[in-house]
């Protein structure tokens, strides 16, 4: 087994601070929103997980081309990083919006433009590890799930323009807002620096998480060869 780099092990160090810092800005640093109250606190981490969510996908779709053209499975390995984080922290992000609509809209959920895509968003690639795990050929396993990913991004930009093109509830908070949006604020200062930083924290914390799992996936495709030789 490979050792651990250092500047991985300096990036989990600067992950885990970054994260620190942005939970006391968003917590107690950033000023209690005039209408929605403490509760609007979620925004700076809904936010955040949903930019590195949609991002990976992205970075997927993209690696996804890079096996097509090359052929070669360290690219294979990216794609299931990003997704595989990025899955991860879109769920959070669901998540995180439905204890923000909650209060907000009085209600856990409604199917407005922009829940409906992401729910379809995180549904796509849930379905992404389903299909990986019924193919056994490494080889063929990596084009089918290039080829997914590659039309499973699709969802990824649409889910970040849709309350910018329809009519919809949920708030814009930065570019134009939709007519029937409610619920938007203006940020303060202060806010904007809870927010942005919330936004480099998790940009920091998602490459951290990405590396680890291509390192994992590194072992995984070792074991899965060793598997593979000694049944031949």
């Amino acid at each position: 087994m490979q050792s651990k780099p250092i500047t991985l092990t300096i990036l989990d160090f600067v992950s885990v601070t970054v994260l620190m810092i942005a939970a006391y800005l968003a917590l107690f640093f950033a000023p209690t929103e005039a209408v929605m109250g403490d509760v609007q606190r979620v925004f700076y981490f809904h936010v955040g997980t949903a930019w590195v969510g949609l991002l990976g996908f992205l970075i997927a779709a993209i690696s996804g081309i890079a096996y097509l053209v090359t052929k070669d499975l360290k690219w294979d390995r990216f794609e299931v990083a990003a997704v595989e984080v990025s899955t991860m922290f879109f769920f959070i992000t669901i998540v995180l919006g439905s204890i923000w609509a909650r209060p907000a809209w009085n209600t856990w959920w409604t199917w407005d433009p922009r829940l409906t895509t992401a729910a379809i968003t995180e549904l796509i690639y849930i379905a992404y590890f389903m299909l990986r795990q019924g193919i056994e050929d490494p080889e063929k396993r990596a084009r089918f799930g290039a080829v997914y990913t590659l039309l499973g991004g699709i969802s990824a930009p649409i889910t970040f323009m849709v309350i910018r093109l329809f009519r919809t509830i949920h708030p814009v908070v930065i570019g134009n807002q939709s007519a029937a949006a409610q619920g938007g604020f203006d940020m303060t200062a202060d806010m904007r620096t809870a927010f942005f930083f919330a936004l480099f924290a998790f940009t920091v914390l998602f490459i951290d998480l990405i590396w680890h799992r291509i390192r994992l996936g590194s072992l995984q495709e070792q074991v899965e060869q060793l598997k593979l030789n000694a049944s031949a």
